[in-house]
């Protein structure tokens, strides 16, 4: 019985946690990390200051633990072994699924451009992350003897990056965007940059 009860307790202590890291996601995308305060993200989940500080020890703490949270949801949404190209054509569904994420990773990426900014680090890693993800998948193409094997891998991989960040930024700004048609033909022109010239 007592076991069953702390278990309770456990898992409300989970429960309490994503709640406070979906406050603070939708409030980064509203502010950014400079203008959100501990005391808002407690006052929007219904906490106390020090009720939120006993979840996380500090506002870097919290910080991190929801960039976490965003990192493990795209890892287990996407298939790293899989075709880059049809990888590519199924974001716009993540877009619409979860914008707070989305726009919460752009507010802090143009918060943290300087070096010596907080979480530079981080997310230049996640960026080279994100490069070598893309390359790798380029090197299996080629590799398959399905993509041209005399273009750069990681040339072709910071363009891709690119227009995948520009379209985040695009459709924040703009949700009317057709995101759908606009993939279709980029992941179109992409296969036809990418497919060796047919030999007749």
């Amino acid at each position: 019985m007592q076991h069953r009860a702390y278990d309770t307790l456990l898992a409300r202590g989970e429960d309490r946690r994503a709640q406070i890291l979906g406050v603070a996601q939708r409030l980064l995308v509203r502010n950014g990390w400079r203008g959100t305060s501990v005391a808002q993200i407690a006052r929007e989940a219904g906490l106390s200051p020090a009720g939120l500080l006993h979840h996380f020890d500090s506002k870097t703490e919290l910080l991190h633990a929801v960039l976490d949270a965003r990192d493990a949801d795209d890892l287990a949404r996407v298939d790293l072994s899989g075709d880059l190209i049809e990888q590519i054509r199924k974001i716009p569904g993540r877009y619409r699924e979860f914008p707070d994420q989305v726009g919460m990773y752009t507010v802090l990426l143009i918060e943290n451009l300087e070096s010596d900014a907080p979480l530079n680090d981080r997310l230049l890693g996640r960026y080279r992350a994100a490069l070598d993800t893309v390359e790798a998948g380029i090197r299996r193409g080629q590799r398959s003897g399905r993509y041209r094997t005399d273009l750069d891998p990681a040339v072709k991989a910071v363009e891709i990056v690119a227009f995948l960040n520009g379209m985040e930024t695009s459709w924040l700004l703009d949700r009317s965007l057709p995101l759908t048609e606009i993939f279709a033909d980029y992941t179109r022109s992409l296969e036809q940059q990418l497919t060796p010239a047919s030999t007749s």
